[in-house]
């Protein structure tokens, strides 16, 4: 049956031009080739995602426009005859590739609050350099049922217990700070909370729910853990009166439920104000940071079956199986903070550093990515945006965009 269908494919192939957009090493422009992509979902143009087959390429219908805008946005292509695409296909069956049908353009959304600084999203850089259009949307959207109008949601360097970040001891005099605070104290009041503590968590609730519906998620940095964090609290105070005006619960680490969280379980609370971390999640920790320097930073991601495991397959297409390592806030996870059941998709096989992870929950799914930026190594509050005209060809850039593209095979994938 397997092979009937797959020659069925080919009769109902042989007669078709296609094109071909590379994603090995040969393509010029990685991120603005999802850009191609998307933009052609957007016309109601089927996409074939070939997995593992030469970084994963896509495969179009061949039309001028679609050439022609390839060549505007510098994307290399490759026309493909009949006689070549049935070598692809052969290769695809004969090995660890497969192809996924991409069908509809997904609708994306940015939490990100109002005046936010270029520094702060990696992921608003890679769709702002791709052209891939989104919205942003931020707490009284999420918490108001604006979220089920979205297919896709990124959430970045976000701190979702309330403690603003813990940037305390650095910058609590800094006006930007200062700003922040009185911008997010004034908004939990408006929402009717009685801080922004409990008000972050109303809303760690909210897109959980997004997810449990079906969403998909993308969280980075400090949006991950401090995620987990909320959703483990639940209604108890984790948080000290410098952040809320109220003292913290003293039996908070005993009163966390790690049965409420995506991905991370068994963690230790760190809520002094004065230490840059949440957690022991996150490894390596932020105030004890242990570097090997950029140039020997590095992790792996994993090969998965194509055929057999397409999702994190999607999630992890690159032309390199080794990517730069970057710091953040939020680094890494430690391994013995993870859950069992969760997929790793990149690690650093030299440490206990879990880099990449992806799990479901109810229809949706939801995929962690630490650090902060893929072609900054150490980012610092106040550094330029990156320029990705320098970085076309990331490969830490396009884990993120291959996550914008996965929601478009959820309705139909092709096996052959």
């Amino acid at each position: 049956m397997k092979k009937l269908g797959f020659y069925f494919l080919l009769l109902n192939l042989v007669f078709a031009q296609k094109i071909l957009i590379p994603m090995d090493l040969v393509q010029k422009d990685h991120l603005k080739a999802y850009g191609i992509a998307y933009w052609v979902l957007e016309r109601e143009i089927n996409v074939e995602w070939l997995l593992n087959y030469r970084g994963g390429a896509f495969l179009l219908d061949s039309y001028n426009f679609i050439e022609q805008e390839c060549r505007i946005r510098g994307v290399s292509f490759e026309p493909v005859d009949p006689h070549i695409m049935v070598d692809i296909y052969g290769a695809i069956e004969l090995n660890n590739m497969d192809v996924v049908l991409l069908e509809k353009a997904p609708k994306i959304a940015i939490y990100t609050p109002p005046g936010k600084q270029p520094w702060d999203d990696a992921v608003t850089l890679a769709l702002a350099y791709a052209e891939v259009p989104y919205e942003t949307l931020w707490d009284e959207a999420v918490l108001t049922g604006k979220l089920s109008e979205y297919d896709w949601l990124h959430l970045h360097h976000e701190d979702f217990t309330g403690q603003y970040g813990k940037f305390y001891r650095n910058y609590r005099n800094a006006q930007w700070y200062m700003d922040q605070q009185s911008q997010f104290e004034a908004l939990a009041t408006a929402l009717g909370f009685n801080s922004v503590h409990e008000e972050k968590k109303a809303v760690a609730l909210a897109i959980k729910d997004y997810v449990r519906q079906g969403g998909f998620m993308l969280a980075m940095c400090s949006a991950t853990d401090s995620y987990d964090i909320a959703l483990a609290m639940g209604n108890a105070d984790g948080v000290v009166s410098v952040f809320d005006g109220t003292p913290v619960d003293p039996q908070i680490q005993a009163k966390l439920d790690f049965k409420q969280t995506f991905a991370f379980t068994d963690f230790n609370l760190i809520v002094d104000p004065m230490i840059y971390e949440y957690s022991d999640i996150d490894f390596p920790s932020s105030n004890n940071p242990v570097t090997h320097g950029a140039e020997r930073d590095y992790f792996t991601l994993f090969e998965f079956s194509a055929k057999y495991d397409p999702v994190p397959t999607m999630l992890t297409q690159n032309h390199v199986a080794a990517v730069k390592g970057f710091m953040g806030q939020t680094t890494g996870y430690l391994r013995s903070k993870v859950k069992k059941h969760i997929i790793i998709m990149g690690e650093d096989p030299a440490t206990d550093q879990v880099k990449y992870l992806h799990g479901n929950f109810g229809k949706g799914t939801f995929t962690f990515l630490g650090g902060h930026d893929p072609e900054d190594y150490q980012h610092f509050v106040g550094d330029p945006p990156t320029d990705l005209s320098l970085h076309r060809n990331s490969p830490g850039y396009r884990l993120i965009l291959n996550n914008i593209l996965f929601p478009a095979a959820r309705k139909k994938e092709r096996k052959t």
